[in-house]
This record gives C-alpha cells, structure tokens and sequence, in this order.
C-alpha cells in the first residue's frame, strides 16, 4: 500500500470552494484529510439539495467509481480543507493489488446505501420540523461540539439545503427551538441544550 500513497495527489481548498462538479469526467476518489466538505445534488429547477457532510477521513466521489465514471454529486469546502486524490488509474490498482482495501470499501458502500436509504425514508416521513431537528442531532453526532456549541457552523440556507426546505422555514423553527429552551444560537453558531427533548420529539422515525 505504501507504493501507491506515494502516487496520491494533495491539494488544499478554500472555504466555498468547488472540487467536483456533478456530471463532470471522475478524476478519481477524494479523502478528506483535514476540513470539512458538502456534497450536494442538483434536484428540479436546478435547486441544490445537500445529501451529506463530510470530515476527516471521509470519502468522496466513490458512487461513480466503475459506474458511469462520471461524478454524480458534487462537493464544495465548508471550510478551508486538505484533501488526497488517488487517480482512476490508481485506485483500479489498488482494488485489483489488495484485497483487505476492496473489502472495506465494499463495506463502506454498504454502509452508505443504507445511510442514504434510511435519509429518504425520514424525509419522506418526517414534517419539517422534525427533519430540522434530526439535522442538528445529525450535527452533533457527526462534529460534536465545544462549550455547547456544534463544531460546524452552517448557514440557515445550508440547513435549508440538507432538510429540503426553505431559509424562512428553518429560521422559524431555530427560533422556535429557542424560545422552548432546547437550543441556544450564539453569533449564529448553534448549541443543543436538552438533547433528550429534541431525540425525544423525533423517537418515532428513530
């Protein structure tokens, strides 16, 4: 393995800044090494929808890997981020050359058609509310947090974004959240104060 992290490729993205363009010829697969990255899907109307968010040690591209050979989401920094790219070429060889890689990655492909599958069960069944709620315990659970406060500070239309909704809808239902004394906003970064209550209002769809 060590030959082949050899032919990786590092490079250094700024906040807002697009790596992978939907449709786009696959230039082979990304790993976060540091940051923090949204992958998004362009749905009717060309209306952005944030599928999921990525951060150290993820993985991006990898659903048009042998497929198409096409990307078929794209993917922009949230923050400033580093990130390794192995080649088409590259990762063939590394999938052919060593077995113990291709069945983690066969694992990890598993693991994120379920995730995926699971996503559109909620969104299909949840109000809004309620998707905005799994998002910011989505938030927790994915990035943590520091003095209260979520690791990741995405803006109202980013959450927007990720639930399938709109600004208006999710600056209602944080105030909402707020004035009930389950979430705290500082500098618009967001804090879960009663975690239990928020699971709770979501329990069902668990």
């Amino acid at each position: 393995m060590q030959d082949f992290v050899l032919e990786k490729t590092n490079y250094t993205c700024k906040k807002g800044q697009q790596f992978m363009i939907e449709g786009a010829p696959m230039q082979g697969l990304y790993f976060i090494y540091k940051g923090k990255v949204k992958v998004l899907k362009t749905g009717i109307y060309g209306k952005e929808q944030i599928v999921r968010l990525t951060t150290d040690g993820d993985t991006l591209g990898f659903r048009g890997f042998g497929t198409s050979n096409r990307y078929l989401i794209a993917a922009s920094a949230i923050e400033d981020t580093v990130l390794c790219n192995f080649s088409n070429d590259v990762m063939h060889s590394i999938l052919k050359s060593i077995p113990e890689f291709t069945y983690d990655m066969m694992l990890f492909y598993a693991e994120e058609l379920n995730k995926s599958e699971n996503r559109v069960k909620k969104i299909a069944q949840m109000n809004v509310r309620e998707r905005v709620i799994d998002i910011l315990l989505y938030l927790l659970k994915k990035f943590g947090h520091t003095n209260n406060l979520l690791n990741i500070n995405l803006s109202r239309k980013e959450i927007a974004d990720f639930a399938g909704t709109t600004d208006e809808q999710v600056t209602r239902i944080l105030s909402s959240l707020k004035k009930e004394g389950v979430i705290k906003i500082v500098n618009k970064k967001i804090g879960l104060l009663q975690v239990d209550k928020l699971n709770a209002e979501i329990i069902e769809h668990k």
